[in-house]
């Protein structure tokens, strides 16, 4: 009975020991497995997909940054090729600006037609009053706007816009007032083009009451007047 005793009691003693051995092998996996995995989260890379996924999201924004970061900066990229697209303003250098009489017989006053054309190589951008003064011998006459709404619009190299000055006719039977050049100045723009004026050769002589030339906006007259 004592040997039985014995025997069982090594038995015993043998199976934890093995049971020991087990539970210590599972606990070493389970410690390996989440320090692998810390290893690749903080490394933001790994060759595992989902470490890639982590990685990317990190640089792109994943979907939270699609509808943050990312979009405020193909916003920005968007705003920057739409301003580098946009024309440029028409310099007066960039221009060919002539005169000519547009006055259609029975017409009340007399016209005069400005053409501006884009002698530049690229596309410009014109819009709003041109500055207008007749140089007489009284002194220069600044003409007035009319008030009407300015297109805007993009010239092409080789294209032209016009606008229309008009003035009143000379009835008074006197000289008047002698008109000796037109100077234009085109929308924007401090640099001015002297011309010769192509209207009629006399104004009637003003009451005071303000200029009697006035000027349309840039678009506001064709190529007949």
């Amino acid at each position: 009975m004592r040997v039985q005793k014995l025997t069982f009691a090594a038995l015993a003693i043998a199976a934890g020991l093995t049971l020991t051995a087990c539970q210590s092998d599972d606990d070493g996996k389970g410690q390996s497995d989440p320090s692998s995995a810390s290893s690749v989260s903080s490394s933001g890379g790994g060759s595992g997909p989902g470490a890639s996924d982590q990685g990317s999201g990190k640089e792109s924004g994943g979907k939270d940054s699609a509808g943050k970061s990312s979009g405020g900066q193909g916003a920005a990229a968007g705003t920057g090729s739409k301003e580098s697209g946009k024309a440029a303003k028409c310099r007066t250098d960039e221009l060919r600006i002539t005169a000519k009489d547009g006055t259609i017989d029975g017409d009340p006053d007399g016209t005069v037609v400005v053409e501006l054309k884009n002698r530049g190589g690229h596309s410009c951008a014109i819009s709003g009053y041109a500055g207008v003064d007749l140089k007489t011998n009284a002194g220069s006459l600044s003409a007035k706007r009319t008030g009407e709404q300015a297109p805007s619009t993009v010239l092409k190299a080789g294209q032209s816009t016009f606008f229309g000055i008009n003035y009143p006719f000379n009835k008074s039977g006197g000289s008047g007032v002698r008109v000796t050049g037109l100077l234009v100045t085109p929308p924007s723009e401090t640099k001015t083009v002297s011309l010769p004026w192509p209207g009629a050769a006399t104004l009637p002589v003003t009451d005071g009451s303000g200029s009697p030339v006035k000027v349309g906006p840039i678009g506001s007259a064709g190529q007949g007047g």
